[in-house]
């Protein structure tokens, strides 16, 4: 298989596709099988299976029309693989992350290459605070921010005040790793995720997922997604609404709490103004 299932296509009578952006990607390491599980039992995870479910995950990208550019491996890091944790991509600003779990942070000096090679702006966060990418979601113009074991009180004020003028809201988590593992965006802005995981009162109306899994969502594009297979029923009702779905296979990388959204960072093209480009993060409103 070659990138991944599509399901429904985009509405007709658009203009012509150009390359939406940049997708950072890092291939699964030689020690992936000894991420760290938190929420769920360790299974034995099939490491040739993951680099073809990986090569799978990169070819959608690709076939969406992003530019899939590498991040340079971190074999020492089995969960270097999940390279959304080390940096935020907002504008032209990239945040390096500071993860609360000690073991993740020699991730972040090959993602600070790519991004630099990229030209853009580098900030970071610093101590006492700590943050993850996978906590930071851009959903319309307002930046959620699960606040748990991998990001505090302290990296979310940081970066609020990296982002200027930025709306930011904390969010509270809970059963989860990341916010993104619980809520993400769909590219009209709305959230789509499992609302037992997070603190509904700071967020705006949400949609349900129809499993666990189709709270993840990537937006690729302004009607199309990316969505694990695991989430056939959440897929078929995007679908439904109109959307172009790409699914892909990702269970070796679900056993380590991983999804969709983990596995890049996707850089929007810098346009002025764009309707369909969110200036930060990959949202579509």
């Amino acid at each position: 298989m070659t990138g991944g299932r599509v399901i429904g296509s985009a509405p007709t009578g658009s203009a012509v596709i150009e390359r939406p952006g940049t997708a950072l990607v890092r291939d699964p390491g030689p020690r992936l099988a000894d991420g760290i599980v938190t929420h769920r039992d360790r299974r034995e995870v099939d490491t040739a299976l993951a680099a073809r479910q990986h090569g799978d995950y990169v070819a959608a990208l690709g076939e969406a029309g992003w530019r899939v550019r590498p991040v340079a491996p971190a074999d020492a890091h089995p969960d270097a693989v999940f390279v959304e944790d080390a940096v935020v991509v907002c504008g032209d600003l990239a945040v390096l992350g500071r993860s609360g779990e000690t073991r993740r942070r020699g991730e972040v000096p090959g993602a600070e290459a790519a991004v630099r090679d990229l030209g853009l702006r580098v900030e970071r966060i610093t101590e006492p605070g700590t943050l993850d990418g996978g906590d930071v979601l851009h959903a319309g113009g307002t930046v959620y921010v699960g606040r748990g074991a991998r990001t505090n009180e302290e990296g979310i004020c940081q970066l609020a005040h990296l982002l200027g003028g930025r709306r930011v809201v904390p969010v509270d988590t809970r059963g989860c790793v990341h916010l993104k593992s619980a809520i993400t965006a769909l590219p009209d802005g709305t959230i789509i995720g499992v609302p037992e995981l997070v603190d509904t009162s700071v967020l705006p109306c949400m949609r349900v997922a129809g499993e666990p899994a189709g709270a993840q969502v990537v937006g690729l594009g302004p009607a199309h997604v990316l969505i694990s297979a695991a989430a056939p029923r959440t897929a078929a009702q995007l679908a439904a609404d109109g959307l172009r779905v790409t699914t892909v296979d990702i269970s070796e990388f679900e056993a380590l709490e991983g999804c969709v959204t983990c596995l890049s960072v996707l850089v929007p093209r810098p346009r002025a103004r764009d309707a369909h480009v969110s200036p930060c993060g990959t949202s579509f409103p």
